[in-house]
């Protein structure tokens, strides 16, 4: 099957399995870190067809909406990869991307991560999708998804939490700006995220000066 080919018929099966998909987690998010994926491609070097299809297939199943199950996505990766013949290297690397690149992996201490040029072009795609008025939309959407707190002042953002913390919080959306949004700009792996993740920071922190202005009514 040619690439070109492969690629739209991943397309098609993700948008597919994710029609009903959470709308911080659906089929536009896939295609905004897909679209940024080939963005970043032009200035990185790496293999387009692996980083097109880990891209497409990065959350086809993500953990959160699966009781925390992290095998079924790449799992139902491999499988729908092997279902089109694509070739066992291929589909190794693509599997590795997806198992290894949420954020909340990176805070594991034991064993050594996985990473190649691919995973860093498409981790930093899904990161900068994370971040600035898209990455806050999606915040609070989940958060509203998961019935959370917008803020309570009575509860502090927590620094320290493991991964199997982080999976359990419950914390106010507010929180998870400083547990997560607001570290991803330095954990960008590529030059090109860098810059590109420099004014989605900038906007967080001008909406959060904001939000605690009217937050306590100041004029």
């Amino acid at each position: 099957m040619k690439t070109g080919q492969l690629v739209q018929h991943t397309i098609e099966f993700v948008k597919n399995e994710l029609q009903n998909a959470e709308g911080g987690h659906d089929w536009f998010h896939i295609e905004r870190v897909f679209n940024t994926s080939k963005l970043l491609l032009k200035h990185e070097e790496g293999n387009a067809l692996v980083v097109k299809l880990a891209a497409l297939l990065h959350d086809i199943a993500d953990p959160k909406f699966h009781d925390g199950d992290e095998s079924i996505g790449p799992k139902t990766a491999r499988n729908f990869l092997e279902s089109l013949s694509v070739d066992a290297k291929t589909i190794e690397h693509v599997v590795n991307i997806i198992k290894h690149m949420s954020f909340k992996n990176s805070l594991e201490t034991e064993g050594a991560r996985f990473t190649s040029m691919e995973f860093q072009i498409v981790q930093d795609a899904d990161r900068l999708d994370a971040i600035g008025a898209i990455g806050i939309a999606r915040a609070f959407n989940y958060g509203g998804f998961k019935n959370r707190e917008l803020h309570n002042p009575n509860i502090p953002p927590d620094l320290s939490m493991n991964k199997e913390a982080y999976k359990k919080s419950t914390a106010p959306t507010i929180n998870h700006f400083y547990e997560k949004l607001l570290l991803l700009k330095d954990k960008m792996n590529t030059q090109t995220g860098k810059k590109l993740a420099k004014e989605r920071h900038q906007f967080m922190l001008d909406y959060l000066e904001q939000f605690y202005k009217e937050w306590d009514g100041a004029e």
